[in-house]
């Protein structure tokens, strides 16, 4: 089974269909008129539907046990097709669409076993998934020019060469595969002078993302987010928010961490922790969505991509 410990919940939604042909109209006005010797077809292929879908994790080994929050089960009649509409939602990690394929698949097989007994040529066909919303996908920011990020390892023992860095090479590495090009990766010591030079000099060079590891802790020369304080124009909350909780549902000191997100000018400042762990965790919360703020900052509105 995929390992999605790393992803965050997100509105999920697909839509599934499935096709059931029967031979001939007698089936069709059975089913509608609701005179088919084992009952309503309609309603009880949408039971069954039901069932599955709940139950999708059971019959598909690779599937992940997850909540199902709504679905709804349509039906179009056109002749001799019975056109399946299956919807499903859910608030979680993982996406539904085998969920939805799944529940489309039972309802077919459901209505064809109850009228097999008036009906020996009904085919079933066209089993697909025709939508899918709230994975990572739904939430690609597209930019006409590459972002430019910087990204600084606050350590005074790193930066004296008695430690080698991790953090700042996994937000490196992070940043290219979200597609943002890391022009400048410096290591530098726990130093409040040493970070507000940095901070200042690649805003103005037209850095969209400034990125600093290390110094959030409460240790006498964690700095970070002092020395970034003064220069934010504007704290980003929930962004710090998500850090926070984030990491918090992954290991419990991620409360004592002093995470700080905040912009200067159309600069995007993050100082993020220290550790390897840490660091990780902390672009996996927020990271590819957080890029939705140089559309913000551009004066578009939050349905802009």
């Amino acid at each position: 089974m995929v390992d999605i410990t790393h992803k965050i919940s997100t509105l999920r939604s697909a839509t599934a269909t499935a096709t059931v042909l029967v031979s001939h109209q007698d089936t069709i006005d059975a089913i509608v008129n609701n005179t088919v010797p084992k009952g309503n077809v309609l309603e009880m292929a949408k039971t069954a539907g039901l069932f599955a879908v709940k139950n999708t994790h059971l019959s598909i080994p690779d599937c992940h046990p997850l909540p199902i929050e709504f679905t709804s089960v349509e039906y179009e009649i056109s002749g001799l097709t019975i056109a399946i509409i299956f919807k499903v939602k859910t608030v979680y990690k993982t996406g539904v669409e085998v969920e939805a394929m799944h529940g489309a698949s039972i309802v077919a097989l459901t209505m064809y076993d109850m009228l097999k007994p008036i009906d020996k040529n009904i085919e079933i066909s066209t089993i697909k998934l025709v939508e899918k919303k709230g994975g990572k996908s739904s939430f690609k920011n597209k930019f006409p020019n590459p972002i430019k990020a910087a990204v600084f390892v606050c350590s005074d023992s790193i930066f004296a060469g008695q430690k080698e860095d991790r953090s700042g090479k996994i937000i490196v590495e992070k940043l290219d595969s979200y597609g943002i090009e890391t022009t400048h990766y410096e290591i530098i010591p726990d130093e409040i002078d040493y970070i507000q030079e940095r901070t200042t000099r690649f805003a103005q060079d037209e850095h969209q993302l400034i990125i600093f590891t290390g110094g959030t802790g409460l240790s006498p020369r964690d700095v970070t987010p002092e020395a970034l304080e003064p220069l934010l124009e504007s704290r980003i909350p929930g962004i710090e928010e998500a850090i926070r909780s984030y990491g918090q549902q992954r290991m419990p000191y991620a409360m004592l961490s002093r995470s700080m997100v905040g912009t200067i000018g159309n600069t995007l400042v993050l100082a993020l922790p220290g550790s390897t762990n840490g660091a990780r965790e902390s672009m996996d919360a927020v990271f590819p969505h957080a890029l939705h703020v140089f559309h913000v900052l551009k004066g578009n509105n939050h349905d802009a991509k």
